[in-house]
């Protein structure tokens, strides 16, 4: 039997492969239209994998390069990188399937000419140039592994949003008692008396004894600290005197050879058994130290480069070597030497402090009651027709008049007409922002600004000239239909995300 077992083993193996094939199927489980937990999601019932989430990542970063405005609606709302990729990569899918739907397919034509108004391909007239184009897709795509295809992809994609925003919008109308209104309060000449209320004023008035202040250390203790200190030494890597005069390419080439050098100094630096001042010597760079330093004040040398008093303070007893940190012409590597850590303030070292602090807190407090009170009193006033100063008289205020004044500037309706007397007030734009709606007669609600606050007062609105109507109202409903078409785009976005059926993995969420 053994004999005729090894004499046929090869049929019988192939025998027993077959007849194992059933089963593997019939007792494994699996579902492999389940989604991998390394999957972004799935949209219309199929996974969106990583690589295909990478690829639309990529793509987010070539648009905002060419300037189309796909980088932008397509990830509007988003308050994280990971947000903005996750959504332009479900956005542009189900933009993709529903152009299809609706038919939209721009031509090549069509294509072709949008590519030759991009940003990048412009020269410095303004039109199309064949060497940035050609410099273009022969070095920036190929570093982010396109080609030419994913220029006209992206291209295609930006005609087929416009087609859709268009068909969208075309019920977005604006009705004509809109556009008047619009212009009235926009252009029209506005008188207010304004009521200020200025934190100096309040400031003299408020004691801090010393309860309040032991009170408040005790509650604040762990943020009042004396401000940590450091001392580093730094290598620089700079242009030339002559290497300074370059530009365009030339400047970016020889900028480029001190990156490589200050990174290669970088990476010595930090080998085990390595001192910042002989690789320094190694490498021919200039060595400097500087004296101890807070954040709020760096030294002096770092005065203009911020950046690199950030970077001091970064560094750890651990890794206390910096990255190369590019300056205005040339990198500089830090490395930590000493310093001073911050400690816990006394009672009678944060008392200026917390005397500072409180007298602020308490002051704003202060005004903001106020401010609401007198607002409540003149609305109160103006109800029952008391005159507005004589309801001021009555809690110790007067009002402020300014020159009258418009919430936009009106248009220049003729060639030899006078510009408009600019008005210049305090809180000018504040000013305008609160009275926008008001009518005539109307008080609005207390508004803070830097100085302390103030409350406004309409007292009269005059009409603004009819003969700047028709550009005004030609201004507002473009950007009115263009706001509009926005909203609608979003719902409508809104709607075929939960029509795709689209789900986050929790993992990805």
């Amino acid at each position: 039997m053994i004999t005729v077992m090894r004499k046929h083993h090869r049929w019988l193996m192939i025998v027993i492969a077959i007849l194992a094939v059933p089963f593997i199927f019939y007792f494994n489980k699996t579902d492999y239209r389940a989604n991998r937990i390394s999957d972004l999601g799935s949209l219309y019932d199929r996974p969106v994998t990583q690589v295909e989430f990478q690829r639309n990542a990529r793509l987010l970063n070539l648009s905002q390069l060419l300037g189309l405005t796909l980088s932008q609606e397509l990830t509007l709302g988003a308050t994280s990188d990971g947000e903005r990729y996750a959504d332009f990569t479900f956005n542009r899918l189900i933009l993709r399937h529903e152009a299809e739907a609706l038919g939209i397919k721009p031509t090549r034509d069509e294509i072709v000419n949008l590519v030759r108004t991009l940003r990048p391909f412009r020269g410095d007239a303004g039109v199309f140039d064949l060497n940035k184009y050609n410099e273009f897709t022969q070095k920036a795509l190929p570093s982010m592994g396109f080609n030419e295809g994913q220029l006209e992809e992206l291209a295609s994609d930006e005609l087929s949003l416009a087609r859709v925003k268009d068909l969208l919008g075309t019920s977005v109308q604006v009705a004509e008692s809109e556009s008047k209104e619009y212009y009235e309060q926009a252009y029209g000449k506005l008188q207010v008396a304004v009521v200020r209320f200025r934190e100096e004023d309040f400031a003299k008035d408020l004691t801090i004894t010393d309860e309040d202040i032991a009170k408040y250390y005790e509650t604040h203790k762990a943020q009042l600290k004396t401000e940590e200190k450091r001392r580093v030494e730094f290598a620089t890597f700079a242009l030339s005197d002559e290497e300074k005069k370059l530009a365009g390419k030339e400047r970016v080439d020889a900028l480029q050879k001190l990156a490589n050098r200050a990174n290669d100094f970088s990476q010595a630096a930090t080998e085990k058994g390595a001192t910042f001042a002989d690789v320094a010597a190694k490498f021919n760079a200039p060595l400097a130290a500087t004296d101890e330093f807070t954040l709020a004040a760096p030294d002096p040398r770092f005065a203009s480069n911020q950046q690199l008093a950030q970077y001091a303070f970064q560094l750890t007893g651990q890794e206390p070597v910096s990255d190369a940190v590019q300056g205005p012409d040339g990198f500089y590597v830090l490395h930590l030497i000493g310093g001073t850590p911050a400690r816990p303030l006394m009672l009678d070292e944060a008392k200026p402090k917390i005397v500072e602090a409180m007298k602020s807190e308490r002051v704003r407090q202060v005004v903001s009651t106020k401010g609401a009170d007198t607002a409540r009193v003149i609305r109160e006033a103006l109800n029952a027709a008391t005159p507005l100063d004589k309801a001021l008289a009555q809690i110790g205020l007067t009002a402020e008049r300014i020159p009258p004044f418009s919430i936009l500037e009106n248009p220049k309706l003729e060639k030899d007409k006078e510009p408009q007397a600019k008005v210049d007030a305090p809180d000018l734009p504040m000013i305008k922002n609160a009275v926008r709606q008001l009518n005539p007669g109307e008080s609005s609600d207390f508004v803070p600004t830097a100085a302390g606050g103030l409350v406004v007062v309409v007292e009269k609105r005059e009409p603004p000239d009819p003969a700047g109507y028709a550009q005004a109202k030609t201004n507002f409903e473009t950007n009115y239909i263009q706001a509009k078409r926005t909203i609608v785009f979003y719902d409508w976005l809104r709607d075929r995300r939960q029509a795709a059926k689209l789900q986050v993995t929790p993992a990805q969420s």
